[in-house]
């Protein structure tokens, strides 16, 4: 994958963050979107958006200095997967640094979202990838059923629009979205403003 506006979309079923190389976990078998990074080759970013913590995801790439992994996620402090998605989770060995939590108090809404995502991008930026693997959850979403968040359908968009401003060659891996009416908007709004900034 070459060229800035180069970009696919998986949508995966069942997820894949919270499996590791040998354990399945929160619904998850195979760990789609460390699977893209692996395949894609070079230096790449996964930036996790989802509801909950990619614990799989940094499980995988914890000890690589290759593969940066980026996650904003409830705070899982008495949240799944409770154990892991803290801050001071930053890799180990030649790792260390390459992996950045931003946990977000329960309930946060659109401005604290995206503003953790400039966080993010600052520092994906600054690694300077070949590629960008985004695992999109739509379960950050104010009418999920575990409420972890507040993001709306229209922060999605500018969640998107962010994104796809980077430029960066991207694969968009689909993760979590508990059933709510609301599913089919907020992936809609994601794409179309990820697509109206490339």
């Amino acid at each position: 994958m070459r060229g800035g506006e180069a970009a696919a979309y998986a949508l995966c079923r069942p997820p894949g963050h919270h499996a590791t190389r040998d354990q399945a976990a929160g619904f998850c078998y195979l760990a789609n979107a460390s699977i893209a990074a692996g395949r894609l080759g070079g230096r790449v970013a996964v930036l996790d958006v989802d509801l909950h913590h990619g614990n799989g995801t940094q499980a995988i790439f914890h000890d690589r200095d290759d593969v940066l992994t980026v996650s904003i996620h409830a705070d899982p402090t008495r949240f799944y997967p409770f154990f892991w998605g803290h801050a001071d989770e930053r890799g180990t060995g030649r790792g260390l640094g390459f992996n950045l939590n931003l946990p977000l108090r329960r309930g946060t809404g659109d401005d604290g979202f995206l503003a953790a995502l400039a966080v993010a991008l600052d520092r994906i930026a600054a690694f300077a990838p070949d590629a960008l693997v985004v695992a999109l959850g739509l379960d950050a979403h104010e009418s999920d059923p575990f409420k972890g968040l507040s993001v709306t359908t229209e922060g999605f968009r500018r969640i998107g629009e962010t994104i796809g401003a980077t430029r960066l060659p991207s694969v968009i891996v689909q993760e979590g979205g508990y059933l709510n009416a609301a599913l089919g908007p907020n992936l809609a709004a994601f794409l179309d403003g990820f697509r109206s900034r490339r």
